[in-house]
């Protein structure tokens, strides 16, 4: 009787666990498809403006090409490793972890590497092995283009002022609920790009083209750390919502499998108690 008892209590304890995943299932699912739309809708923005901005760029000698796009001898680098505040939601924070890793000893193994932090988890595992040169959670307690805007302004003038020479971002690309890639993207010089001399780009310019490549840099700047938050944002809750899928479906059949495994030994139990009772009722009787 004691191993039933043991059963129908790791029974109760797996249909508890199962309804706490399931119901995570749904408030992931119900999150995901605001932030899906949220990414999916300004991406085709962020892709035009980084589009004009190097045709325009292109196309400027290298006196009038942007401090931002100043290249040195790469000395001091910031990573900017975006995870979340939140676990349970499989791989999504461990692949980060696991890529600035991989990234500092392949590229960086003489170069003084310091991390910038967007999520708790992350930052709990990086601080042990890295200098944190900042850690910001709260950005995605409200994660507005204003928000990120500001530390994205802070790492434009971080550059500038010649703390670190170079700047990439290390973040989860949304492609579905099932799918997160994880992307290293050079933040820090800009890179210029080439294209062919004899391109015409169908432009009226006003006031110049220089002063608009100026303006534009800044706003790409942004645009692409805000995408990039987007991204890891709408890719946790596509991660945990399919984590808590699976641990749901595990539950369900490791339950299954205790209920098989109870009703067989309340079976024997009571084959036994019969027989116990037939063998007491032939000895009366002998």
């Amino acid at each position: 009787m004691a191993n039933l008892k043991e059963l129908r209590s790791r029974i109760t304890s797996v249909s508890s666990t199962m309804q706490i995943t399931s119901a995570m299932k749904m408030v992931s699912a119900a999150k995901l498809s605001k932030a899906q739309d949220a990414i999916t809708s300004m991406r085709p923005y962020a892709e035009k403006l980084t589009q004009l901005l190097q045709d325009l760029s292109a196309t400027l000698d290298d006196d009038a090409n942007s401090k931002f796009a100043e290249e040195r001898e790469v000395k001091r680098v910031l990573i900017v490793a975006i995870s979340s505040n939140k676990g349970l939601a499989g791989a999504f924070n461990t692949n980060i972890i696991k890529k600035v890793k991989s990234k500092v000893a392949a590229d960086y193994q003489n170069t003084e590497v310091e991390l910038l932090t967007l999520g708790k988890k992350g930052n709990d595992i990086l601080k042990k092995t890295f200098e944190v040169y900042k850690n910001d959670n709260a950005i995605f307690d409200d994660l507005s283009f204003e928000n990120v805007s500001a530390i994205a302004e802070e790492l434009m003038q971080v550059f500038v002022d010649g703390k670190f020479d170079k700047i990439e971002l290390v973040y989860n690309q949304f492609k579905n609920a099932g799918t997160q890639i994880v992307m290293d993207e050079q933040f820090l010089p800009i890179e210029r790009f080439e294209t062919e001399s004899e391109k015409q780009l169908d432009y009226i310019f006003e006031p110049s083209k220089i002063e608009i490549v100026k303006d534009l840099i800044p706003k790409s700047l942004k645009m692409q750390l805000f995408k990039a938050l987007r991204d890891s944002f709408a890719s946790e809750h596509g991660a945990r919502m399919t984590a808590m899928h699976k641990a749901t479906d595990n539950a369900k059949e490791l339950r299954d499998d205790l209920k098989l495994s109870y009703n067989k030994a309340r079976q024997a139990s009571i084959t036994n108690e019969i027989l116990e009772i037939v063998g007491g009722a032939e000895a009366l009787n002998g």
